[in-house]
């Protein structure tokens, strides 16, 4: 049954910046009701009230999605304010850069529970009122880091491969029973995009992060969210070069592993150094919490790292040819 976004009751994760705030505004401007969660309570009363601006009702609830009785107090919260939950997207994410033995073990933990467990923690909250009602849209923010594999993000690529198999496990599991029919679970996987993720990140490398190119813009991702809604679908890729990485990943996994190591080192970081710290890993920075992360890069460097992305992309076809002609 096709589900309608104006008139719903969306619960948005990580609505205080980058996706979750820009799907909070996108479900409030087509007549929504909106419930946002994040841990900085001044940053989810702004999003409230530019959701209000846009015509939409708004509940902000300050919320921290590795604490499992806190993100089902957030769904019990919706249900009362609203009646009933239609759509839930799990958004909050946070990543940390560095190799592996350089980044301190509770850091890499806290990536697992915010980004893996946090979404765990949604579909435990919302599925009994889903359950209740007979349909529901759970959406998972996943990523191509999904998919493929990276260095120097060893937590993050472990927390969104988690994501997509969950996904895919419980989406079966549903199937089992016939009153969940119209009950969906989608996972969105973007390729990077411009968001304040990677000025919050935790940084155990010699030189800041930034989104490896092509970039693209939050809003892309918020129209796959969107369709989801409307036309439930197992998976959404967002952007072309997101799908050529996961095919050349699939089709030539050796030669990808040999690649990616100097892309990374190469597009991964800029020149500038940085101090070691955990970044919003364990404490929001609100300062930064908007929808754009401002990667706009100039001429010279996006001819660099396109240059990088072409010369990577073009090795993946050839290796691939060279797969399918053996």
């Amino acid at each position: 049954m096709a589900q309608r976004i104006a008139g719903s009751v969306a619960v948005i994760t990580g609505a205080s910046s980058g996706i979750g705030r820009a799907a909070a505004l996108a479900f409030a401007e087509r007549g929504a009701s909106v419930v946002l969660a994040a841990r900085s309570a001044d940053s989810l009363h702004e999003v409230a009230r530019e959701c209000e601006k846009c015509g939409g009702r708004a509940l902000a609830v300050r919320t921290d999605v590795t604490d499992d009785t806190a993100v089902r107090a957030l769904a019990g919260q919706a249900k009362e304010a609203f009646g009933r939950i239609d759509v839930w997207v799990n958004g909050a994410a946070v990543i940390v850069y560095g190799e592996f033995e350089d980044v301190p073990l509770e850091v890499y933990r806290r990536v697992l529970e915010t980004n893996l467990f946090g979404q765990i923690h949604g579909a435990r909250a919302v599925l009994p009122h889903f359950r209740e009602q007979g349909s529901g849209r759970l959406i998972n923010i996943s990523s191509v880091w999904g998919s493929i594999t990276a260095p120097y993000v060893s937590a993050y690529v472990v927390s969104k491969f988690g994501i997509r198999a969950f996904s895919e496990s419980l989406q079966e599991g549903l199937r089992l029973r016939p009153e969940a029919r119209d009950i969906h679970v989608c996972t969105i996987l973007p390729q990077s995009v411009d968001t304040p993720i990677f000025r919050h990140a935790g940084r155990y490398t010699a030189r800041s992060p930034k989104p490896v190119p092509l970039i693209v813009d939050p809003s892309r991702v918020v129209r796959a969210i969107l369709r989801s809604v409307e036309h439930p679908r197992r998976q959404r890729i967002v952007g072309w070069w997101g799908r050529l990485l996961e095919v050349g990943h699939t089709v030539a996994p050796g030669f990808y592993s040999r690649l990616v190591p100097g892309v990374m080192n190469r597009t991964a970081f800029t020149r500038r150094p940085t101090a070691p710290g955990p970044g919003n890993i364990f404490e929001p920075m609100p300062e930064w919490n908007r929808v754009s992360g401002d990667w706009r890069y100039g001429r010279a460097k996006l001819a660099t790292g396109t240059a990088a992305i072409t010369a990577a992309a073009a090795a993946v076809i050839a290796a691939a040819r060279r797969r399918s002609a053996d």
